[in-house]
C-alpha cells in the first residue's frame, strides 16, 4: 500500500522545482538546458549546458558543486540569481570550420579565460574557428 509522504521533502520533486526555476530565471525553455550532474571527488558536480536553438550549440553556462544534486541545485540558483553583478559580460564572434556563416553568442564570466572555457566546453577546438572575444562594456 503506497504511503503519502510530504511532497516538499521528496528531493526528486525539490530537484524538478529548482530546475523549473533555474529556467524561469534564465529565461530559457527547459529543452535548451542540460542539468549534467556527475559524481567528483566525493562530491556532486553540476554543469548547467545552453543549448542555443538557432544554430544548435551548447555551451557550458555555469559548474557548481554541492554534497548531494540538491546542493549542487541550490549553488546553482543561488549563482543564477547573482551572477550578472559578479561576472563580466564577453561577446564571442565565432563559426564552424567549413562553415560560412558567422555566430555570435554571449558569456558570463569572471574574466576572458573563463568565457572561453564555457565556449569550448565539450567541443573540439579544431571544429571552430574564434573571430574575435569583446568585453561588453559595463550597463
Amino acid at each position: 500500500m503506497p504511503t503519502t509522504s510530504d511532497p516538499h521533502s521528496d528531493p526528486l520533486i525539490q530537484a524538478a522545482k529548482l530546475q523549473h526555476e533555474i529556467a524561469e530565471r534564465l529565461g530559457i525553455a527547459p529543452e535548451n538546458l542540460i542539468f549534467d550532474f556527475r559524481e567528483q571527488g566525493g562530491r556532486v558536480r553540476l554543469d548547467l549546458i545552453t543549448i542555443n536553438p538557432k544554430h544548435g550549440q551548447s555551451f557550458l553556462f555555469q559548474t557548481t558543486t554541492g554534497e548531494s544534486k540538491l546542493d549542487a541545485l541550490y549553488a546553482m540558483l543561488h549563482y543564477v540569481k547573482t551572477y550578472k553583478e559578479k561576472d563580466q559580460s564577453f561577446t564571442i564572434q565565432w563559426a564552424l570550420k567549413g562553415d560560412k556563416e558567422l555566430h555570435t553568442s554571449y558569456f558570463r564570466a569572471a574574466n576572458i579565460f573563463e568565457a572561453l572555457e564555457k565556449f569550448s566546453y565539450g567541443r573540439d577546438v579544431n571544429s571552430v574557428i574564434i573571430f574575435s572575444v569583446t568585453l561588453n562594456p559595463i550597463s
